[in-house]
């Protein structure tokens, strides 16, 4: 079963894939992680490690291109590279 540093792998590794500013959806990563059939049921775990990211400075959360809470926010958010992005992936 993947662990949170899986997921947190993950999403650092879409975002890098990404030109910068761009971001990406939570069940790209659930996607990867866990698979099409399986990912919906891990949603909320793929959110968690996000928004721990966010904390950190590695992600934000957005909604329309505005950074957002995602702990309060209503509806689909995104994920982009934060400013501490960088130093989070040489660490891996």
């Amino acid at each position: 079963m993947p662990r949170a540093g899986d997921i947190e792998t993950t999403i650092l590794a879409l975002l890098e894939r990404r030109a910068a500013g761009k971001t990406i959806c939570p069940s790209e990563a659930a996607r990867a992680v866990f698979g099409d059939v399986a990912f919906r049921t891990h949603m909320n775990e793929v959110r968690a490690v996000a928004f721990a990211l966010a904390d950190r400075g590695v992600v934000e959360i957005t909604q329309r291109g505005v950074a957002v809470d995602g702990r309060t926010a209503r509806g689909a958010i995104r994920l982009r590279a934060g400013s501490k992005a960088r130093n989070a992936n040489r660490r891996m």
